[in-house]
């Protein structure tokens, strides 16, 4: 009994909530789900670099990372073995899902409003930390970023939230996932921002900026707040000081276009095998770049502290960039599960070391900036690979703690994204990926607009359900609630939705009708199609233009072969959300 009780009031509450969320300023319920969804995600991510990281230092000497240390053999078999189980995973539970970290994020959002699935997710954590610990050049972060949306997007359908709060918790989640991930809580937010194009308001950003707060505070209350790398302070002494800078940017453009271009033409190329087979060519490609080139295995993150903090001959960091740039575009074009992100901060690492090792030696520049070109070339990379210019430059400030990287990192990575984006005409990584697999992505203002709000927030719930035929006396008593709108049902469901104001004309003209046929009667009659209380106003205007219908019921199941009516909704009161 008192069990049913909770549960008849539970109901009644959850309910509110969902009406509350449809409206795009429900601020404080939002607030309080981005939260939640920040220490969901922090709490993911967490679980996860335990698993690979407590991995890895059991597998390798000294540190987790320390690939180099274990023999020529064991660095072609691990990745083979690696991929070999990625493929046995996949084939055996992916049932058609292929695509993960952040383009996979993008493509949920755009297609299906946000909705993840927890094989995904599941799908996302083991393959990513086989890869990762197998040493397949890929990142950690695109991973953790697609925990993180799909953290948001399992809460959201587990509360049977609307799917703009649906959406509103994927952004939560990959601001939370960049954050927890990087110990950049406001890169995690504007990378969600420039990243899936969403549009600044107060009640958009309030919960991503509280999930991104969240997930980094139990990120370093196990790993600490210290700086991921420490560089010398650099200042700009004259303008030649600003050339190898300006170098920084053309040359990150070009390398983030080939990096782009590489990782499109080996997804387009191995279509033609089934997954299986592009899997395990995946191993033995990374096996052959882990014989001859081994720093490039795994995160890559013990070298590129070393990118940043001694110097490196040229020809070494020649050799390391051209071999992480195919290794890379090798492992994620032919399907590894892994993320890109952290191999474009390696790669402009390397480029930007490589800049500051010439300029050192051509132009005469001071041997102790190396490192600090070397911090500009991965946010040059990271701006332009993933076209998130604000998100790289804040990204590259809070990992070293550098305020004095702004200036000269606003031109680098400005320079390498114009370069990659109107030189080389290149999408980003991301969306790349999406088209590389047959889907289009488009950012259009208006329908993030639409999606921002669910059809709660706009329908009329002003309405009377009613038999096509029923007697004065009923039609009187209708008239006396002074309904907007009456549902005319047939067989059953509704079919028409017409003015009230229909029927209290109706009435006096016809004096001695005793029985009304609600079809027959002069009124405007809108025919009728059903939508699920969940969705967007996006989602209906796209059933009232599908089916070709005036108007639209609001509802939902409340249990097995009975549906709730919600309300109507006309494409007026659409339009009307967006215009006003």
């Amino acid at each position: 009994m008192g069990k049913r009780s909770f549960m008849r009031g539970r109901r009644p509450s959850l309910e509110r909530l969902r009406l509350q969320l449809a409206r795009p300023d429900a601020l404080f319920a939002h607030a309080l789900l981005g939260l939640g969804t920040g220490l969901a995600t922090g709490v993911v991510i967490v679980a996860f670099r335990l698993a690979v990281e407590g991995t890895q230092a059991l597998m390798l000497p000294d540190h987790g990372e320390n690939y180099e240390a274990i023999s020529p053999l064991w660095r072609f078999l691990l990745p083979l073995f690696g991929a070999l189980l990625i493929g046995l995973l996949f084939l055996r539970f992916a049932k058609g899902i292929y695509v993960l970290g952040v383009a996979r994020v993008l493509e949920r959002m755009e297609y299906h409003q946000g909705h993840m699935s927890l094989r995904g997710f599941m799908l996302q954590f083991i393959g990513a930390a086989i890869a990762i610990v197998s040493g397949h050049s890929v990142g950690r972060e695109g991973p953790h970023v697609y925990l993180g949306a799909a953290s948001g997007s399992l809460l959201g359908q587990w509360l049977s939230l609307p799917n703009n709060s649906i959406r509103t918790l994927v952004a939560c989640g990959t601001a939370a996932g960049i954050s927890a991930s990087f110990n950049t809580p406001l890169a995690g937010v504007i990378f969600a921002l420039e990243v899936l194009a969403l549009e600044y308001s107060i009640t958009g950003f309030i919960p991503i900026i509280l999930a991104a707060v969240s997930a980094n505070a139990l990120s370093v209350s196990l790993f600490g707040s210290a700086p991921a790398f420490v560089i010398p302070p650099f200042l700009l002494t004259s303008v030649s000081d600003l050339l190898p800078v300006l170098l920084i940017g053309l040359f990150a453009g070009a390398v983030s276009a080939a990096y782009i271009q590489l990782l499109q033409s080996i997804a387009s190329a191995s279509k033609q095998l089934d997954f299986f087979q592009r899997i395990m060519l995946a191993g033995l490609a990374a096996g052959a770049f882990g014989i001859l080139v081994p720093e490039v295995m795994g995160l890559g993150y013990d070298s590129l502290d070393g990118l940043l903090t001694q110097a490196l001959p040229w020809t070494f960091l020649l050799i390391l960039l051209i071999a992480k740039l195919l290794a890379t575009s090798t492992s994620v074009g032919l399907g590894i599960p892994g993320g890109t992100i952290g191999p474009a901060l390696f790669m402009g690492a390397t480029l930007g070391h490589l800049i500051g090792v010439l300029a050192t030696g051509v132009l005469g520049a001071d041997a102790a900036y190396t490192s600090f070109f070397a911090l500009l070339g991965m946010g040059a990379m990271m701006g332009a690979s993933l076209q998130a210019p604000l998100a790289a430059l804040v990204a590259v400030v809070e990992l070293t703690h550098s305020p004095g990287v702004i200036m000269p990192g606003m031109l680098t990575i400005i320079l390498a994204l114009v370069s990659s984006k109107q030189l080389f005409k290149k999408d980003s990584l991301f969306v790349t990926m999406l088209k590389a697999n047959g889907l289009d992505y488009r950012a259009n203002p208006v329908v993030a607009l639409l999606r921002r709000s669910g059809v709660a927030s706009v329908m009329n719930t002003r309405f009377a359900r009613q038999q096509p035929t029923l007697s004065r006396e009923q039609a009187q008593h209708l008239m006396s609630d002074n309904p907007e709108w009456i549902i005319v049902d047939r067989d059953g469901t509704p079919a028409f939705a017409m003015p009230g104001i229909a029927i209290a004309r109706y009435l006096p003209q016809d004096a001695d009708a005793e029985t009304i046929d609600l079809l027959e009667i002069p009124a405007e009659r809108l025919e009728l199609a059903a939508v699920h209380l969940q969705a967007t106003l996006q989602e209906a205007l796209d059933i009232l233009n599908r089916e070709g219908v005036e108007a639209l019921y609001v509802t939902r199941p409340i249990a097995p072969g009975i549906n709730h009516t919600y309300g109507v909704l006309t494409r007026g009161r659409i339009e009307s959300a967006y215009r006003y």
